[in-house]
């Protein structure tokens, strides 16, 4: 059913061509493994996220197998296609699970996949490590214990974006303000928090417009030319990926950016957008992501940036971090528990995870929150300024403002009143 490969011998294209591949090490004897089932978009405008997410698991897993595994287990990965498609990954999640015999669900990009997986690993009380989507809806209101997620949520990324326009409106001294975004729960969960932080964080503001397009619009411009006759101070934009950069490509004939602050706290700031534009991505957008490839200049993160660019050729996106911050931390309950199948000794283990990744500053460790099972990181947020360092990206975030890990996170009142509804 699975095509082997051995994980030296894998490439990013091989994951292209195959909607259903394992990367493996192979060892000598009776194979003592931890089974990791993954789902990934691999074509059209999520598929970059996938091919990194894959790329960066090949590297974690490489680098754990060959320092000997986990008590004694290797890890071994099976990856599908997700093909952005709820019903079909929850499918593929089952087969995980029930035939395959996987040990961890892995992965997905797509928040409303990401909404479909975790009924599954409820249901069967498998481990979901989530490493990239975003909807605080998974740690909040649809909350399950089997369920772990490795990188910032929407909500975290939403309250730095209203500190960030707190300090903004003190220099700036805005008022109104837009919002663009993916007419699906990511999308939705960003404006509600932000409006929520906006509030905590005494911001006073007016809306002159909301827009939701479906993901992967093709064509913005009906969307552009109602934002520009509403004329907000601040567009608070929403989107990912692919959708990212056609809105901005589509918005500079228009002057779109000369005549507001374009801001994009959640995944604005990805290298696709960098390297897609080139020259042509504005200067002064404020932009922010998960990861950052020149933020923060920790030997951790520079060895992780260098190595994955000697892997694939290419500096990776976001995604690439949290697919492999989802790897060490299996590794990390596992080696507490001692093996892969004590299911709550594992959540136990996930419950307490403190580990070290390649976006956490000097002094700070990332670590999991118990009560949400979401991980707590520090979040940058920088404006696009000339950097050739990453070609072929010409630009790149500078003027960091850096906040901290503790602010972003969600009040448990918060918690508690989603979790009700």
């Amino acid at each position: 059913m699975f095509k082997k490969v051995s994980i030296i011998m894998l490439s990013i294209c091989l994951v292209a061509m195959f909607s259903i591949v394992t990367v493996s090490t192979s060892f000598a004897g009776k194979k003592k493994e931890i089974l990791i089932g993954a789902l990934y978009p691999m074509t059209g405008r999520a598929g970059l996220y996938g091919k990194d997410s894959v790329a960066a698991v090949e590297m974690a897993v490489n680098e754990i197998n060959s320092k000997g595994g986990v008590a004694g287990y290797k890890l071994n990965v099976l990856f599908t296609d997700s093909k952005v498609n709820p019903a079909y990954a929850v499918r593929i999640a089952k087969r995980y699970i029930l035939e395959d015999k996987v040990n961890f669900l892995f992965g997905v990009v797509s928040s409303g996949v990401g909404l479909a997986v975790t009924q599954v690993s409820k249901k069967y009380k498998k481990i979901f490590i989530g490493t990239d989507h975003a909807s605080t809806r998974l740690t909040a209101d649809n909350f399950q214990p089997y369920y772990f997620r490795v990188s910032n949520n929407t909500f975290q990324s939403m309250a730095a974006g209203a500190l960030y326009l707190k300090d903004l409106q003190k220099e700036k001294g805005w008022k109104k303000i837009a919002f663009i975004g993916p007419d699906y729960a990511y999308g939705h969960s960003q404006w509600d928090e932000l409006q929520y932080n906006l509030k905590r964080y005494g911001v006073k503001y007016k809306v002159v417009g909301v827009y939701w397009p479906k993901i992967y619009t093709p064509d913005y411009t009906s969307y552009i030319t109602s934002i520009m006759k509403d004329k907000p101070d601040v567009l608070v934009a929403g989107f990912w990926g692919g959708d990212t950069v056609a809105f901005i490509k589509q918005s500079i004939p228009y002057g779109l950016f000369k005549k507001m602050i374009y801001f994009h706290p959640d995944a604005g700031g990805n290298y696709e957008l960098m390297s897609a534009m080139g020259d042509e991505l504005p200067l002064g957008l404020v932009l922010s992501a998960r990861h950052h490839d020149n933020w923060p200049k920790t030997k951790l993160n520079k060895e992780f940036v260098a190595k994955f660019h000697k892997l694939t050729g290419r500096y990776p996106s976001y995604a690439a971090e949290g697919a492999y911050a989802g790897i060490y931390a299996i590794a990390y309950a596992v080696k507490k528990v001692g093996n892969p199948t004590d299911t709550s000794k594992l959540i136990e283990a996930l419950e307490g995870l403190k580990i070290k990744l390649p976006e956490d500053p000097k002094g700070f460790t990332s670590y999991m929150r118990p009560e949400t099972h979401q991980i707590v990181q520090m979040q940058a947020i920088g404006v696009t300024v000339p950097n050739k360092n990453y070609p072929p990206a010409t630009r790149m975030l500078g003027k960091w403002k850096v906040y901290k890990a503790e602010d972003l996170i969600p009040p448990m009142s918060y918690i508690k009143e989603h979790r009700k509804k």
